[in-house]
């Protein structure tokens, strides 16, 4: 198992031929626990996205930690519970039948991970475009249409990375809430 110290680690699944974003990984979060907590191989690839400092942890080590420290148990257990509620929200994201709502339903979920918005209330989300039309499975092109819109909005941009950037998110939120509100003629 190995614990963020510094840098960024992408995790990419293998699914139809194409590594697909599951997540975006920084200081503090940890990777490789579930190949010593269940016995099994790895199920996922990490790729640095940048130059990272790691802690290593084996089997014998964290086996030890957990049973020697309840508090390093309880927080391990939290994590996976916030994993676990990440996967089934991406379920939710994946089973709604427009392709737009998933983008914006998955904007918010990594709006939602990060820590908090910069000083300027920007949130600069480690996901680019790409990233984000393979996470919901949308075309490129749709997610390119879906950022265009909110651009024009003043709602989201791109900075020079290619990171999607939530320029306002409350406004988003409100967009959102706008979308789905049911037409005058529904009863």
């Amino acid at each position: 198992m190995f614990v963020i110290q510094s840098g960024i680690v992408q995790i990419l699944k293998r699914v139809g031929g194409q590594d697909r974003p599951l997540a975006t990984l920084g200081k503090g979060e940890f990777v490789g626990e579930m190949a010593i907590l269940n016995g099994r191989p790895r199920t996922a690839t990490a790729l640095v996205l940048e130059r990272v400092r790691c802690l290593v942890i084996d089997t014998a080590t964290l086996e030890q930690m957990l049973t020697n420290n309840a508090e390093i148990a309880i927080r391990l257990v939290k994590k996976l519970a916030r994993r676990l509620d990440s996967a089934d929200e991406m379920i939710q994201i994946l089973l709604d039948p427009d392709p737009r709502a998933r983008v914006l339903r998955a904007l918010k979920r990594h709006a939602e991970g990060m820590k908090a918005p910069g000083s300027d209330g920007r949130i600069v989300l480690r996901v680019s475009l790409d990233d984000l039309a393979g996470q919901v499975g949308v075309d490129r092109a749709q997610v390119r249409d879906v950022l265009s819109r909110l651009r024009r909005l003043r709602v989201a941009d791109e900075d020079e990375g290619g990171n999607i950037v939530l320029v306002d998110f409350p406004r988003l939120l409100e967009f959102m809430e706008f979308l789905e509100m049911p037409s005058k003629g529904e009863g």
